[in-house]
This record gives structure tokens, C-alpha cells and sequence, in this order.
């Protein structure tokens, strides 16, 4: 509790105290009996910082009382407002006593009155036996006290229930706050892995483009200028296009408006045709129709080659065949790209990035992925299904009324 809080309890008991000792003075019956309110007085001071101490407190100049055959005063009052606090701030256990001192209480309460009734009724003349009349006067006085004193405890019950309640809500609240925050923190995560990704494809790729025509137009130089000229434009032009599509990029990492490059199946044949200029000798073999795949498809399709004839010019045997399958089947795709490890056993330098990045574009989609030394072969298989797990429709499968009749 807070301070004031205390300091409110203490004033607040004192002037009730003061009250009572001022209204029922003549009540009162001497010492003891001011000792009883000033003892029900502490026990109401304290009934909120220690409800247990508090009843303790009451029950014993409650028992005080009896003993020295007082006479029941305002300050037994306090006792209602005590019971609130054992049940509304109380342990359990403390809790569990405030509602058997409400039962007990009324009970030892109603044979203290009876067992005085009885004694008083033993020396006059009553209309019925005085067993019988102090046995009705002891009910009537049990049903009052345990309503004085029960009442206040299931008050203060229904006080904890409701915050308890208020506190759950509270609690829901910051758990579905939290939940949307770590969402949102995913979301961004995935996000940037994404561009990651796509930024290391497309550097990566046309780096290697530029360095093999650098190259090759160095030593051509001198040989045949025109080969040179053919290198230098191979390069700008793969230059150029590898800065469109990292400004697009850069352009969403900044949550500005803009297309993500999104290369295509058929840019495949551009992509081979690259990789040759650059003395890759690739051969691909393609079966089934590509049209019907969605473009999440086709653009993971599109990078797990590009990343694959990469990685087999940077790492594998010079002058050696590069042989890629594509298979285009209704249900699933299937690329296989397989090329000469060097004979040295050693591969260029490399982060590992593209491996992890091809096998994340198949997961995406709900693929698989295997790479690895196959013999004297690195072998990239893949297989996944031509309709992505996100449920992106394949283009061409949506005709223009079914559009018009899809909802928004």
C-alpha cells in the first residue's frame, strides 16, 4: 500500500473510533469497555494493510468482550468492514478464516446473547418457557449477525472476482500486443531475408558476368578489338540491368512504391545466353508447358538457375559442360542442373549464401531442395509444386467473369 493510502486507513479509523466513544459514552461501560473500541478501532486501521492481523485483532477483544460480559457497542461495527477486506485483499487462507469467522462468530455472537437472555428470563415471568424465548431471541440474533457479517465478505469476493477479471483483460490485452508486435517483427524480418536474397542473386550473378567479360576483353584487347567492344557492351548492358533491380530493390527495403524485379521463365533464354557469352557451356533440356505457372513460381524457378549456373562457373571444372533439366509437369516443377566439380577439389571463394538462398525459395513454395557432390559431379536437384503453398493462382486459371465475381 501506498502511504497516503495507510495514513488515510489510520485517520479514517480514528475519527470512527472518536465517534463512537462520543455517541455511545454512556454505554460504555468503563475502562474496559474503551479498550474494546480502541482495540476494534486498531483493527479497523489496519484491515487493509494486514487483513489477517486485522481479524486476529477483532477476534480477540471480540473474546475480551464476552469474557468481561460487556455489552455489544457501535465499534463491533468495524467487524463488517474488516470481513470485506479479508475476502477482498486477503490470502487465501486468510480468506478461508474471514468466512469462518463469519459462521463461527455469528454463532458464539448468538450464545453470548441467549446464554444472558436466558439468566435475565429465569427471574421474571415470560409468556412461554425462557429456554424456548431465549432460544428464539439466539436464532434472531445469529441471522442478523451472520447477514452483517457475511454480506461484506461476499462483497469483497465479488471485488477480488471483478479484478481478478479486469486483470486478465489486462493481460490479454498485452499478450495480443505482444503477439502482433513479434508478427510485425517477423513480417519485417522475412521481409529483409527476402531482399537479402534477391539482392545477393542478382549481385552475385551479375558480378560474375562483368569480371568474365572484364576478362575475356582484357586479353582480346590486343587479338581482336571488336570481341573487346562486344565484352565492354555485355558488361554495360549487365551493369545497367543489375542497377534497375537493385534500386527497385533498395525502393522497397525504403517501403517506397514500386514493382520487385520479377524475372520470368522465358528470361531463362536471356540468362543462358549470358552465361555462354561469359564461356559457360551450358546445355538445357526443358519438357512440359511453362505457362500455366504463377509468377512466385516462375521467379523461384527463375533464380535456383540463375544462383545454380553461377555457382557451376565460379566452382567448377573450366571448359566443362553444364547440363540443366527443366520439367514442367501440371502438378509439380522439377530442375536438375549438374556440372564438372574442379579437379583440384577446391571451388572458389564463396559465402554460402546462394545454397541457403535457393534452398529458402523452395521451402517458400513448398518445395525441396538437394545440393551436393554427386561423384565427380555437383548435382542442384529440386522439385516443387507448380501452385506455391501461399495458394496464389496459376496465371490463365482465372477467367475475366470469375474475376468480376470474385469478392473484394
Amino acid at each position: 500500500m501506498l502511504r497516503a493510502q495507510v495514513i488515510t486507513d489510520v485517520l479514517v479509523a480514528v475519527v470512527l473510533g472518536a465517534l463512537v466513544i462520543v455517541s455511545a459514552a454512556r454505554a460504555i461501560e468503563g475502562p474496559l469497555g474503551y479498550l474494546t473500541v480502541v482495540g476494534m478501532t486498531t483493527a479497523l486501521a489496519l484491515r487493509r494493510l494486514s487483513p489477517g492481523v486485522a481479524l486476529a485483532i477483532a477476534w480477540v477483544f471480540a473474546v475480551f468482550e464476552m469474557v468481561t460480559a460487556q455489552q455489544p457497542d457501535l465499534s463491533n461495527a468495524f467487524i463488517a468492514a474488516i470481513m470485506y477486506t479479508t475476502s477482498a485483499y486477503g490470502s487465501r487462507r486468510v480468506r478461508t478464516a474471514g468466512l469462518v469467522s463469519a459462521i463461527g462468530g455469528s454463532l458464539v455472537a448468538a450464545v453470548y446473547v441467549a446464554v444472558g437472555d436466558y439468566e435475565d428470563r429465569l427471574g421474571i415471568v415470560t409468556a412461554g418457557p425462557p429456554l424456548e424465548e431465549s432460544a428464539r431471541v439466539a436464532f434472531t440474533y445469529f441471522a442478523i449477525v451472520l447477514l452483517l457479517l457475511l454480506l461484506p465478505w461476499l462483497a469483497g469476493l465479488v471485488r477480488r472476482v471483478r479484478q481478478a477479471a479486469s486483470m486478465s483483460r489486462e493481460a490479454l490485452l498485452v499478450a495480443e500486443r505482444d503477439a502482433a508486435r513479434a508478427d510485425r517483427a517477423v513480417a519485417v524480418e522475412q521481409e529483409r531475408v527476402r531482399i537479402a536474397r534477391d539482392m545477393h542473386d542478382i549481385v552475385a550473378h551479375s558480378l560474375a558476368v562483368v569480371i568474365a567479360q572484364a576478362d575475356g576483353a582484357r586479353y582480346a584487347l590486343r587479338a581482336d578489338p571488336a570481341i573487346a567492344d562486344q565484352a565492354l557492351d555485355t558488361i554495360s548492358s549487365t551493369a545497367r540491368r543489375a542497377l534497375g533491380d537493385v534500386r527497385e530493390l533498395l525502393g522497397a527495403l525504403r517501403h517506397e512504391q514500386g514493382t520487385v524485379p520479377t524475372p520470368e521463365i522465358d528470361d531463362i533464354d536471356r540468362l543462358v545466353g549470358e552465361m555462354r557469352d561469359v564461356g559457360l557451356d551450358v546445355r538445357i533440356d526443358r519438357q512440359g508447358d511453362a505457362s500455366h505457372l504463377p509468377t512466385t513460381t516462375q521467379l523461384a524457378v527463375y533464380r535456383i538457375v540463375q544462383e545454380s549456373l553461377t555457382n557451376a562457373w565460379k566452382h567448377g571444372e573450366p571448359g566443362s559442360p553444364v547440363h540443366a533439366s527443366l520439367t514442367y509437369r501440371p502438378d509439380t516443377v522439377e530442375i536438375a542442373v549438374v556440372n564438372r566439380r574442379a579437379d583440384d577439389g577446391t571451388s572458389g571463394p564463396g559465402t554460402g549464401h546462394g545454397l541457403v538462398g535457393m534452398r529458402e525459395r523452395a521451402a517458400m513454395t513448398g518445395g525441396t531442395l538437394t545440393a551436393g557432390p554427386r561423384g565427380d559431379d555437383f548435382t542442384v536437384a529440386v522439385r516443387m509444386p507448380a501452385v506455391p503453398a501461399s495458394g496464389q493462382m496459376p496465371r490463365g486459371r482465372i477467367t475475366s467473369t470469375q474475376q468480376e465475381r470474385t469478392p473484394r
